[in-house]
């Protein structure tokens, strides 16, 4: 598995291993614009593609398999070629493989409605995090620190806390730059207000959900089931009290949204009734929008 699994025993990993931790893969939609330049759109793709799986985020190396999948769907809603403004809209999705098996989980989505930023095809991507004095280098690093901090989270207690303190660090720099999405208090689901939530100390239950969940629930199904669902009824409880800790968070309900197809596939066919209706009951609270879905747990 993940090589900063084992980031406490081992100093040097092997010299084989790539630095990237990233297989990003760019999608640009413009729909919704007549008459543009498809080049200008073709450029901005491959070099957004290029930075985000060139650079080295973090210390860690990754094998070419550990790399983390994930797509950035951008729509274009609207763009001024004459000082090349975009006003965008991002679908960012990613993915997590499940040990023992080659089923991928959902690590995160989020859906960004002000991935706005100028950019010029002759531009070269450039990011220096103690000039951050671009919009699109500010997204593009929120964004790997994010996934690459989730990731990390997955494979060990809060073992992605360094790297969503540098995503942390990007939001405060990023607020000089005149974009929304960055500022504090703005909305309850901006960029600013996400993160902080997730790595507030009051949910801390979240993120060890996110281990217990996938490191003890979901990559033990295939070779201790009991255990695996104990772990995975747990999660839920741990997820639970996130949402009592901070009540007016977005993320807990979030992740019930992008996982919402799996919960129910995987709780439907556990063996215990009333955990089954536990976990139903749970989900419900936290995400009421979705209770047909929930209740689909407790159908047999």
């Amino acid at each position: 598995m993940k090589q900063y699994i084992l980031i406490l025993l081992v100093s040097l990993l092997p010299s084989f291993a790539t630095a990237q931790e990233l297989n990003a893969k760019v999608s640009i939609n413009t729909s919704k614009l007549e008459n543009t330049n498809t080049e200008a759109f073709e450029t901005l793709k491959q070099k957004m593609e290029e930075f985000l799986n060139t650079k080295q985020w973090t210390t860690v190396r990754y094998d070419e398999v550990e790399r983390i999948e994930c797509n950035f769907n951008i729509t274009v809603d609207k763009y001024e070629a004459q000082d090349g403004a975009y006003e965008c809209t991002l679908l960012l999705t990613c993915n997590r493989p499940v040990w023992g098996s080659v089923y991928t989980t959902a690590l995160y989505n989020t859906r960004d409605q002000h991935f706005h930023f100028k950019f010029d095809p002759a531009d070269q991507l450039e990011y220096n995090p103690d000039n951050l004095d671009n919009q699109l280098m500010a997204l593009l690093a929120y964004y790997a620190h994010i996934i690459i901090g989730l990731d990390m989270d997955t494979f060990a207690p809060m073992g992605g806390t360094h790297v969503l303190q540098t995503a942390e660090d990007i939001v405060n720099r990023a607020q000089n730059l005149g974009y929304s999405g960055w500022s504090a208090f703005n909305e309850s689901n901006n960029r600013f207000a996400l993160l902080n939530d997730y790595i507030d100390g009051s949910m801390e239950s979240m993120r060890q959900m996110n281990y217990v969940y996938h490191r003890q629930g979901l990559d033990q199904l295939c070779d201790s089931t009991e255990k695996a669902y104990t772990a995975l009824a747990e999660s839920i409880d741990l997820l639970n009290q996130a949402r009592q800790a901070r009540s007016m968070s977005n993320v807990p309900q979030l992740f019930t949204e992008y996982k919402k197809e799996e919960l129910v596939n995987i709780f439907r066919n556990h063996q215990d009734a009333e955990q089954r209706k536990h976990v139903q009951e749970i989900l419900s609270s936290i995400n009421p929008s979705q209770s047909t879905s929930w209740e689909k747990i407790t159908k047999q």
